[in-house]
């Protein structure tokens, strides 16, 4: 059985190891999903899922700093971020249980034609079947909530496969599950190699797949569903920006610089590319340098740390790489370029590198933003739609006209007005569309995703 590290990835520090399990082990968890979904003397009443998920919200509170911790020291966000996302998770099963009492059929109208008089209809939602969740690295503890709660509120019994590098807090969460009353097939986590996970994505066992994760493996997962099987994918962004010669800089930097740096800008919907109107575009770019600059990179579990390091050591390197290119070919550098260690990058700014170099066209996923100028608003709003991706956007101006225009006319499912691209509340809509991902992720829209709608026609002369 293979063995692997799970790392620090501040300094490479071994926190724990654990083995990889085989395919006959995933399988058989498969087999056991299955096999309780199709047993519907074994499916749990709404109200036991609710006090189930009360006790888990409650459970967390009471241990929420030994669950940041663990997730800042597996994964590398700073720890008050971490915070945050614990708090986000608390919100998040909360909100899963608000969701179930609105989860509900509709009344369908009958007696408007000849050929439908006597009857009433009415539909009913009733779970999918067994959920796969494939997760991400980036939160380690909060994504899990996003993908696993919503199976367990509507009556769905999950696997939960976590990022190979942060498998720590998911392990945590399902054991969670299992103290506060879950029983321990409802929610089961797999730790395996991809080559397992893909032979499980195309079990016909598997119902639905909620996958977050790169563009790539996502479509090449989704391809292999069986029929009748579906699926919702969350990938990556290039996040544009347009500031316009009416916006505040001064007042607008701070969330401008949250959005592109927080977490090592190791986060889907990151502020990327900033398209700043060629009349305010030079001290734009002096502020912003400026701002970024005092950003304190260092040790994720210290409190005073605003940026941490990237996944993996080899990231250091591609991300050095892709600058290196940027400046090649024209690019300026107003700050960084540089590793600070196997694992941290100085936070970078590039001032209009060519439309066509990597970090333009594809996702950095690092602590770099590129700033371009631009004339007018058709122009920013072409070369912001430029890549085909659409996930979040964002425009910064005091003109509502302005504003309604961009909001119209970017790709993007999402437009944020004077806010960074990186704004996310759980319950709302959240999803990308072309490469960025398909369908919409939230507590409750993932709920009823995961739901079937069923429709019961009642006949009776008496009606």
């Amino acid at each position: 059985m293979e063995e692997i590290q799970i790392l620090n990835p501040f300094d490479q520090s071994v926190i724990e190891t654990l083995t990889f399990e085989d395919e006959k082990s995933v399988f058989h968890k498969l087999e056991t999903a299955h096999r309780l979904f199709q047993d519907h003397k074994k499916q749990l009443p709404k109200y036991e899922r609710i006090q189930i998920l009360e006790r888990l919200a409650e459970k967390i509170s009471a241990d929420a700093e030994r669950f940041a911790q663990e997730a800042a020291a597996e994964g590398g966000k700073p720890i008050a971020d971490s915070r945050v996302e614990i708090a986000r998770a608390i919100d998040g099963i909360k909100i899963a249980v608000r969701e179930l009492s609105r989860l509900n059929g509709e009344e369908i109208a009958m007696g408007i034609t000849a050929s439908s008089t006597n009857r009433m209809a009415m539909t009913i939602r009733q779970p999918r079947g067994v959920v796969l969740a494939v997760s991400a690295f980036n939160h380690p503890f909060n994504l899990i909530i996003h993908q696993a709660i919503p199976a367990i509120a509507v009556g769905c019994p999950v696997l939960v496969k976590p990022a190979l590098t942060t498998p720590l807090s998911c392990r945590t969460i399902v054991n969670l599950l299992h103290e506060v009353g879950l029983p321990e097939t409802w929610c089961q986590m797999i730790f395996c190699d991809n080559e397992v996970t893909g032979k499980l994505v195309s079990d016909s066992r598997v119902s639905f797949l909620t996958f977050i994760g790169s563009e790539k493996v996502g479509w090449i997962l989704r391809s292999r569903l069986a029929p009748g099987a579906t699926c919702a994918l969350e990938h990556g962004g290039l996040a544009p920006v347009i500031f316009d010669q009416t916006a505040d800089i001064t007042k607008n930097l701070p969330p401008l610089i949250k959005g592109g740096y927080y977490h090592a800008g190791q986060v889907c919907v990151s502020v990327q590319r900033i398209y700043v109107q060629n009349t305010i575009s030079k001290d734009f770019i002096e502020q912003f340098t400026e701002g970024v600059k005092t950003l304190k990179t260092g040790n994720p579990l210290e409190d005073q740390s605003e940026v941490g390091p990237l996944i993996l050591p080899r990231e250091t390197n591609r991300i050095h790489a892709w600058i290196q290119e940027a400046l090649a070919t024209g690019a300026k550098l107003t700050l960084g370029g540089k590793k600070i260690s196997e694992s941290c990058y100085q936070p970078t700014v590039l001032v209009n590198p060519p439309e066509d170099a990597k970090v333009s066209r594809q996702e950095i996923f690092g602590p770099v933003v590129c700033l371009y100028t631009y004339d007018d608003l058709d122009e920013a709003i072409q070369r912001a739609n430029g890549p085909e991706v659409c996930f979040q956007s964002a425009i910064f101006t005091e003109e509502i006209d302005t504003a309604f225009e961009a909001a119209k006319r970017l790709n993007a499912l999402a437009v944020m007005i004077n806010d960074h691209t990186a704004f996310r509340v759980d319950w709302m809509p959240f999803g990308g569309a072309k490469k960025s991902g398909l369908g919409v992720g939230g507590i409750g829209y993932s709920m009823k995703d995961m739901t079937l709608e069923k429709l019961l026609v009642f006949k009776s002369a008496s009606l």
